[in-house]
């Protein structure tokens, strides 16, 4: 049984965690590094990293997309050359 006070559940994602890929479509290499991108922001609690530390951040935002892509093309969703293509607010209500 789970104490009230450790913390979230894995039941839902965090409210801030945004869907970077949709589900009908191919993934693509933009889509796979923006969701990387966001994770290693969340992770580390920086958005920018100072510029000692951006090779880091920079090598981590790579480590975290190879093993997405390796992920996505297990699960058989095919991963393409190209560009972001998810749109800021898509599918909220107005």
């Amino acid at each position: 049984m789970r104490s009230a006070t450790a913390g979230p559940t894995l039941s839902g994602m965090c409210r801030s965690i945004k869907t970077l890929r949709r589900p009908e479509t191919t993934a693509t290499t933009g889509e796979v590094e923006a969701a990387a991108r966001q994770f290693v922001r969340k992770l580390s609690g920086y958005r920018t990293p100072s510029v000692r530390n951006s090779e880091a951040f920079d090598a981590a935002i790579a480590e975290v997309s190879a093993a997405s892509t390796r992920l996505l093309e297990a699960l058989g969703v095919a991963v393409e050359e190209g560009p972001d293509r998810w749109v800021s607010g898509a599918g909220r209500a107005r």
